[in-house]
Formats: C-alpha cells, structure tokens, sequence
C-alpha cells in the first residue's frame, strides 16, 4: 500500500554526519534519545566515544551498502540486519534484538489521542513515517488496516522521512496526531496518548549487528547493550527487553 503526503513540509537530514571517534555507529532513528544516553553511559564506563548517525532503517541501510564507514547497525526491525548478513555485509553471528519497540498514537492536544476511536475524531492531520523505510510507518500502516481505516484516513496522512521528523509533525502541531515510537515521549506528561495495542501490528524486533569486526570499540559496545546498566536504560525509554 503506498500512501502520498497532502502537506509539504521542510525535511530533515535523514543522518546527522558521523564525527571521528573510536566507532561509528548507524541507529535508528526512534532510538535516539536512548542511545545518546547509552553512549554516554558507555564512554564513563570505558572511556571510549562512540559517534552516531541516526535515520530511517531504510536510509541507513542504503547508506551502508553503499560504503558508509559504519562500524556498526542498530535497526529498528530485524529484517535488515539479516539483509546485511546474507549480502556479506555485517559479521556472521554477531545479530542481536536490543530492544523491542512499542507504537503510540500521540497528540500534544490533551483528550484527542486516547484509544483508536480517536482516528475516527475531528482533526485534519495524521502523521506517520514513510512505511517503505521505517518500520514503525509500517507498523502504523497495519493498524490503519487492522481497525478498517485506509480509505478513512488516506486523505489526511502526513508522512515523515523518518520517525524523528514524524513526532517533530506532531510536536510542532503541524499534524494533530501521530504515530511515534514510545520511547520519544518517555517523560513527557503533556497532551494525549493511546498505547497501541501489539496484536494490531507485527512486533517491533529492533536487532543490532555489528558491521566491521575489527572495531574492537564498537563490538564493546554491542556487548554493552545486554548489560544490566544499558537493559535499565532502554526499558526507561519504553522498550521491551529480550533476552540475549
């Protein structure tokens, strides 16, 4: 199903540039926040700095398979890492879920994002991430399906690059309502929002991978993720947890 934007809205670079640190690591865009706190968890525990470039799973994966010197992959399902394993492009066996994502339908508006009724409510806007590379645009696009909505909703959707620039079209109200990733309103108390139930999309297997093996830094890190201090940060942010 391919769904058109009915607004132009300024887009975001899909990847903030990498600087020149001891690993260079490619996530996904909804586990940004996260990850900058992990990493500096990471570089008080170990001394070493990771730098990070956040995007759609889709652009990254593009990116990396044409030369980006990522050392390694957070992806926010579990498909592309496994794309790269068999292109010969991430080390045998080094595949891992790190987290598991969790979908919400969020407004800043208090009383209009609370349970899928609100999808069938007066606004003219729904934003959510292009479905092709991000997931979680995927997975909002099965909800659509699954409540009997796509022809409903076709003509008010709003689509961002990634799911940065997708909660950014809600944050700013330049969309009433959005599906985000829950991580990116962890903390916020403000507006309305609807945890999506997980019956209604696919589960969001976030996998990591590492890409250069001999980046003794960022295989370090990847081991740093199924830590006790690194698993009490990712849940922090709404995450599910899986066993390593």
């Amino acid at each position: 199903m391919r769904f058109l934007p009915i607004v132009v809205l300024a887009g975001l670079a899909l990847s903030s540039p990498a600087t020149a640190q001891d690993a260079q690591i490619a996530v996904a865009a909804n586990f940004t926040a996260a990850a900058e706190e992990l990493g500096a968890a990471f570089a008080q525990e170990t001394g070493s700095e990771i730098a990070f470039s956040f995007g759609a799973t889709g652009q990254l994966y593009a990116q990396i398979t044409q030369g980006a010197p990522f050392d390694a992959f957070l992806s926010a399902d579990a498909a592309t890492p496994a794309r790269l394993l068999d292109e010969g492009l991430a080390m045998a066996g080094s595949d891992f879920t790190y987290a598991m994502g969790k979908l919400v339908l969020f407004s800043t508006l208090p009383d209009l994002a609370t349970g899928p009724q609100s999808l069938e409510g007066d606004f003219i806007h729904l934003a959510i991430a292009e479905p092709a590379a991000a997931p979680y645009g995927a997975a909002a696009v099965e909800v659509i399906e699954a409540l009997g909505l796509t022809e409903a909703l076709s003509g008010r959707l709003v689509i961002g690059q990634n799911i940065s620039q997708t909660y950014q079209f809600v944050d700013t109200a330049n969309a009433e309502l959005g599906f985000v990733a829950l991580s990116q309103i962890a903390g916020r108390t403000d507006g309305s929002r609807w945890v999506v139930e997980e019956d209604l999309y696919t589960p969001i297997t976030q996998d990591a991978v590492l890409l250069n093996p001999d980046n003794e830094t960022a295989s370090a890190f990847l081991d740093f993720l199924g830590s006790g201090t690194a698993r009490t940060i990712i849940a922090s942010y709404g995450y599910g947890i899986s066993d390593r």
